[in-house]
């Protein structure tokens, strides 16, 4: 079956358990929704979707993280995460959100292909780095989404008014909670990303480790993660102030590597 097709499959079940989500929202349901049949029925476009990105990314026996490829395996892995972490927290209305995201990273590598392969791929290291880095990625992504939602919430809380995307979204203690969780997984993962960056540089990039603006970018988000989950554990940094800490350290992170992509692949055309 082509892969275009098999992305058009996942973005219709994407879509229309996305539909199923913002219907259950008038009557509050979306926790129920998550933990029942429906949310088991999200493996099925999860399913599509990861079997698309492993013929995207493994072509060819090597590594291809376009752009696209990488945003699509960003939201991939968001999607995962917050399935599992729908077992231990109310995060159905969470899921409203994140599944049309999902629909669109699943089809846009299909409907806008390139290649742009990684070399020395044969090491691995190489596979570690990247994995640790795409899990990096993903979890940020959410945290930075629960940055905006918790920012959103507070706003709208002080002006007494609540539009229905936030109504039934978990308490902010929970929200505050999952999000510094996060954070420290992301921040152990992407200081193993780094470390192993500056480790098998030689052998991942064919070069000596040196300070390119991607690895300046990148250790100024671990620098700005790092002071945040300090700042909390011994002087209880949270609410706004975290929020904007947490969306300072993404800024850095996408420009250290979805920025590079960017100007490399769309205004250079490499």
């Amino acid at each position: 079956m082509p892969s275009l097709l098999i992305a058009i499959l996942a973005f219709v079940a994407y879509a229309s358990l996305s539909v199923l989500f913002w219907r259950a929202q008038d009557n509050g349901d979306t926790d129920r929704l998550s933990r029942g049949t429906v949310g088991h029925l999200i493996l099925i476009p999860l399913a599509l979707h990861g079997f698309i990105l492993s013929g995207d990314i493994f072509a060819g026996g090597g590594f291809d993280f376009g752009l696209l490829n990488a945003l699509s395996l960003i939201c991939w892995l968001t999607l995962l995460i917050y399935w599992i972490a729908r077992f231990f927290y109310p995060i159905g209305e969470l899921l409203v959100l994140v599944l049309p995201l999902a629909a669109i990273a699943s089809i846009l590598p299909g409907m806008f292909p390139s290649e742009h392969p990684l070399t020395h791929t044969d090491f691995p290291a190489f596979s570690a780095h990247i994995s640790a880095a795409m899990l990096a990625y993903s979890l940020f992504t959410i945290a930075v989404l629960h940055a905006v939602l918790i920012s959103q919430v507070e706003k709208r809380l002080h002006q007494a008014s609540l539009p229905r995307v936030l109504r039934n979204l978990p308490p902010l203690m929970t929200m505050e909670s999952l999000l510094f969780r996060i954070i420290a997984i992301g921040f152990a993962l992407l200081s193993l990303t780094l470390a192993s960056g500056m480790m098998f540089s030689q052998e991942l990039f064919g070069k000596p480790w040196q300070f390119t603006h991607k690895i300046v970018f990148g250790f100024l988000s671990w620098l700005v993660f790092g002071t945040l989950l300090l700042g909390h554990a011994f002087y209880g940094w949270r609410g706004r102030f975290a929020v904007r800490w947490t969306i300072s350290g993404f800024v850095f992170l996408l420009l250290a590597y979805l920025g590079s992509k960017f100007v490399i692949e769309i205004l250079l055309h490499r």
